[in-house]
């Protein structure tokens, strides 16, 4: 292993989709579900639909060429292989941006902000709004490497990520995460406070304050109400991950139309789509999404990291800056004063009208105003 950072190219053979098309014409389907709604899970019509899209009609070579159109590496971290997107600002000044996506997405979630983030000009903003951005792919997930060793906890990860931005050359620069993302970007705020001066999250990890029980607001009775929710119907894949990703695997690793209801489930339930995911996100950028699971059989490797540190959060206060983005339609929702106890030096708040948990994939208008507002009053400290 070395520091050596390598361009890298994506070529899936032909040989590996005609695989794919074939185990999607043979899937042994379940029986219909006995309930109207998708209560159950994602209901069979819909996941048959989008299977049948699949075999006839998606084309993987579109999304290969639009990543290789991106400066694409990979490079060796603590003996893990990491993928990497590393596009450069053309403002001379502009402010390294790490980016870190969670369980089920990937650096396809940020493809629609790149543009505006690293090229403010040209896209609604000012120069001063500018940011190289680096999107690595966790360890285990897509095009990076499979740990063969336990260990690789948010933690891990988190001293993985600083020591990319230092050898990319990056001695100041912020972060940015959602879901596992978020887990990692709050590891970095508080172990390396000399080089990454902020981050911005839209997934909080943060709990309840008890102090406040009798006297909620209606936002907190919210927010409680889709905790519970979470908890009580919609968290049992991160009981499974958790516990067994082994066993998960086999029939993952085995079956697309299994990975894809495993993932578009999510897209189901926890985008701001109306009942509908393609109300968030078209058919192609899920499987698009689904894609970087199944063609690396990356199922049982990317639940590792559930294995790994769910509900082992570090609950530490983190004292560099910290600005938050809460979407409406985000399964575990904090507010302002429950927030303040973990993150006593907030100088960025908002609670937007629309959006869900894949905040950057589906609204990467709202994305980008976000961190551009949030990463202003850094950068004006």
């Amino acid at each position: 292993m070395s520091d050596e950072i390598r361009p890298f190219t994506i070529h899936v053979s032909d040989a590996d989709l005609e695989d794919l098309k074939k185990r999607l014409r043979a899937t042994r389907w379940p029986d219909l579900q006995t309930v109207p709604d998708s209560s159950q899970g994602i209901p069979l019509e819909y996941v048959q639909n989008i299977c049948e899209y699949w075999a006839r009609d998606y084309d993987w070579r579109r999304i290969e060429a639009r990543l290789n159109a991106l400066p694409q590496f990979h490079t060796d971290l603590d003996g893990v292989g990491i993928y990497f997107l590393h596009i450069r600002s053309p403002q001379s000044d502009a402010v390294p941006l790490i980016l870190t996506h969670g369980w089920p997405g990937s650096v396809i979630e940020f493809l629609k902000v790149i543009p505006a983030l690293t090229d403010p000009s040209n896209h609604g903003g000012e120069s001063q709004d500018a940011f190289h951005v680096i999107c690595p792919a966790l360890p285990g997930y897509s095009l990076s490497d499979k740990p063969n060793q336990t260990g690789w906890s948010v933690e891990k990860i988190a001293g993985a990520w600083s020591e990319l931005m230092l050898r990319l050359g990056y001695q100041r620069y912020y972060a940015q995460g959602g879901d596992w993302g978020a887990a990692v970007t709050t590891a970095i705020a508080l172990q390396d406070t000399e080089h990454c001066h902020g981050v911005h999250l839209n997934a909080l990890l943060v709990q309840p304050d008890p102090a406040t029980m009798n006297s909620l607001t209606d936002e907190e009775k919210d927010d409680l109400a889709a905790m519970r929710h979470y908890q009580d119907g919609d968290s049992g894949y991160s009981k499974q991950q958790s516990t067994r990703p082994q066993t998960l695997g086999y029939g993952l690793a085995d079956s697309p139309a299994g990975q894809a209801a495993w993932i578009l489930e999510k897209f189901w339930a926890w985008t701001d789509c109306h009942g509908n995911p393609e109300n968030a996100l078209t058919r192609d950028e899920m499987l698009d999404d689904i894609m970087l699971y199944w063609l690396p059989n990356a199922a049982t490797s990317s639940a590792r990291l559930y294995w790994e540190s769910f509900n082992k959060r570090n609950n530490e206060p983190v004292r560099i800056p910290v600005g938050c983005s809460i979407f409406p339609k985000e399964f575990f929702r904090v507010s302002r004063r429950w927030a303040d106890k973990r993150y006593p030096n907030l100088v960025y708040w908002n609670r937007l009208d629309r959006g869900g948990h894949f905040a950057a994939f589906e609204q990467p208008d709202l994305f980008v105003k976000e961190l551009r507002a949030c990463f202003r009053k850094m950068r004006a400290m």
